[in-house]
């Protein structure tokens, strides 16, 4: 069509179409009223036409925005970082919601004003859904949103005594896998370096790595970082100033185990000669560190992937799983 003749109506796709425009106007608005025949006669008249529908008319009809929001409650040093938790998680979500013809809103939180900004552009229903992920402590938000009556959709168990649904994987199968392998190697004093104890995944894979020695005679040996891997090589430090007879270590991610990889090395110990280190995550890292590390892998993509069919299913009105957990799985090389 001939841009000077101004943009195409509902009443000339009405027309292309032959039928009313009241009917235009379900079929744009997404009403399952019109039979399929018409249905797809007036989609093919809008195609023809080039018409563009009115989106506020019609969220205004619908109720209903077609987006949904991630919010990651981390500042944006940490999301624009290099640990891939964070563009695998947006992957999974963004691949969903595309199938969907839905948009996503990412929306940082890291701060208390962003924080209550969330809220509020969430509370005046600007997004059909809210999913969060990389959550911190027990954070009311969700938990303020879902009673709202705003879909929301955690990555990780929730700490907090909000219950809305939530996508995690198996950390604690997934650590005593990788603690059980390090006792079969022989290994007797097998340390770890824990995640942050106010996440989800910090706490399970800590409390993974106790209860996989509770029966054998390698005592705990626990530093802490914050999944960086600047944190990993500070823990490595404090854990060879505490045992310098340790002979592995269990790492909570693969940044923190890469870290820990180069104080070994500064340290003069060899890997896995003298010490054995197995990391969690199995991103694409794992396979390049020197030696490649044996890593848990988690499905991270699939994470987000899943919290975005739960989202949407809350949106169309229909219940969501209130727990879904994702298998982990021991990958092996030269590390360990």
């Amino acid at each position: 069509m001939n841009a000077s003749r101004g943009r195409p109506t509902l009443e000339q796709v009405a027309a292309r179409a032959g039928v009313s425009r009241a009917t235009v106007s379900r079929v744009v608005n997404g009403s399952t009223s019109v039979a399929g025949p018409i249905r797809e006669a007036v989609n093919r008249a809008i195609g023809e036409l080039g018409y563009v529908p009115n989106l506020a008319a019609r969220s205004l009809v619908t109720q209903r925005t077609d987006s949904i929001a991630l919010v990651l409650p981390e500042a944006a040093t940490r999301v624009f970082s290099d640990d891939q938790f964070f563009p695998s998680v947006i992957r999974g979500v963004s691949q969903e919601l595309e199938a969907a013809d839905k948009q996503l809103v990412l929306m940082l939180a890291g701060s208390p004003a962003s924080h209550d900004r969330v809220e509020r552009y969430a509370a005046a229903r600007h997004v059909d859904g809210v999913l969060f992920a990389s959550m911190h402590g027990s954070d009311p938000l969700p938990g303020k949103l879902a009673r709202m009556g705003i879909p929301v959709v955690c990555s990780g168990r929730p700490l907090g005594p909000a219950t809305v649904p939530y996508v995690d994987v198996d950390h604690i199968g997934g650590v005593t896998a990788a603690v059980h392998h390090l006792l079969a190697l022989g290994r007797t004093r097998i340390a770890t370096i824990a995640g942050p104890q106010d996440m989800v995944a910090g706490i399970d894979r800590l409390a993974g790595y106790r209860g996989a020695l509770k029966d054998s005679p390698s005592r705990s040996i626990v530093a802490v970082g914050d999944f960086t891997r600047e944190s990993g090589a500070v823990a490595m430090r404090q854990l060879l100033d505490d045992d310098p007879a340790l002979d592995a270590v269990f790492v909570a991610s693969d940044l923190m185990a890469h870290g820990a990889l180069g104080t070994l090395r500064e340290a003069g110990r060899r890997v896995p000669e003298d010490v054995a280190v197995v990391g969690f995550d199995d991103i694409e890292l794992a396979r390049y560190t020197d030696p490649p590390l044996t890593t848990v892998r988690q499905p991270i993509v699939d994470i987000g992937r899943e919290m975005a069919r739960q989202v949407l299913r809350l949106a169309a009105g229909e219940p969501a799983d209130p727990a879904i957990v994702l298998p982990t799985e021991l990958v092996v090389r030269q590390s360990a």
